[in-house]
């Protein structure tokens, strides 16, 4: 069994997240508590209770989804002694790459937890609300020449671009307004179906740029260590080790695409130069990148490392298989 890690983005969160580890471990508590000192924020309480939109920020969402698959990390090694160092490779899906390396020991988890903040912050900060916009272009007809398409009208009135090629079917784009709308018109024509999304800043576009300075100046100070585990980059589709090249690509992929139908395709390649993935472990608040998983690599086992209940089961799995 060849293991990858993988680590949600926006979207997985939901008030209630993480409170079935924190309940179970208390390594999982601690992690929430080392998140809450960093940031001199009870994120942990807005976790748990909510309300939702305060949640949604970009700027707690961000810490709070690296902080759920961290607890879990955590609870993972004391409570059932795995460690990370058994994965072939980790991987995250935008901020989620965070979460990968910390998992992996390259960022310590106090100063992941402030650059996460920082760049909610910064990229909210980068385009005026109501300027930017993005839509996922979905359905069996959406491909990859699709979605460029699309966003190739779009950028005919403004800032459009692919923001996240996730899976065949699933694809988002990103940019101005008035561009992404004239791009959601196009994959209609082409056969999409298009669906803007509630997003509050044009994520993983050159709209971001502002933001993507922010973050070079943080990650320029940051202490960044060879991870466990090579880490398979947004923007590479392939997996990095180098701690000056993963500083550089971090700051990268706040304007570039997230490629990760490439990526999963990378690991799950069974050639030489590729990764021979067979079993890959969403760890973390919900199951998006578990189905992504299942369409992309259907030969590869996919799970979701939710509850605590699913960490047992993992673990007791990985020790019998060894």
């Amino acid at each position: 069994m060849t293991l990858a890690l993988l680590f949600p983005g926006q979207g997985s969160q939901a008030v209630g997240m993480g409170a079935a580890l924190a309940d179970a471990f208390g390594s999982a508590r601690d992690v929430f508590a080392e998140v809450d000192e960093a940031l001199g924020q009870k994120l942990s309480v807005l976790m748990r209770e909510g309300p939702e939109d305060q949640l949604t920020l970009t700027e707690n969402a961000q810490p709070a989804l690296m902080a759920v698959s961290m607890a879990a990390i955590r609870a993972l090694k004391v409570e059932f002694g795995f460690d990370v160092a058994s994965a072939a490779y980790v991987a995250g899906h935008s901020l989620g790459e965070y979460s990968a390396l910390a998992a992996a020991g390259a960022i310590s988890l106090p100063d992941t937890a402030r650059l996460l903040k920082l760049r909610g912050q910064a990229m909210q900060r980068a385009v005026p609300v109501g300027r930017g916009a993005m839509a996922s272009l979905i359905g069996p007809k959406t491909d990859l020449a699709l979605a460029e398409a699309a966003a190739a009208a779009g950028s005919e009135v403004g800032v459009c671009v692919v923001a996240n090629d996730n899976n065949a079917g699933n694809i988002v784009i990103s940019g101005e307004k008035a561009a992404v709308d004239r791009a959601i018109e196009k994959a209609k024509e082409l056969g999409a179906r298009a669906i803007p999304l509630n997003v509050s800043a044009p994520f993983h576009c050159p709209l971001m740029q502002p933001a993507a300075d922010e973050m070079a100046a943080a990650l320029a100070s940051a202490t960044i260590v060879s991870p466990v585990a090579p880490v398979v980059a947004n923007v590479l589709a392939r997996p990095e080790s180098d701690p000056e090249v993963i500083r550089r690509l971090l700051v990268e992929q706040v304007t570039g695409r997230v490629r990760w139908r490439e990526s999963m395709e990378w690991m799950a390649g069974a050639s030489g130069s590729r990764g021979g993935v067979t079993r890959f472990a969403e760890v973390g608040s919900g199951k998006v990148l578990t189905g992504m998983a299942k369409r992309i690599a259907p030969d590869a086992e996919s799970l979701p490392l939710n509850t605590p209940e699913d960490l047992e089961a993992f673990a007791k799995g990985v020790t019998s298989s060894e």
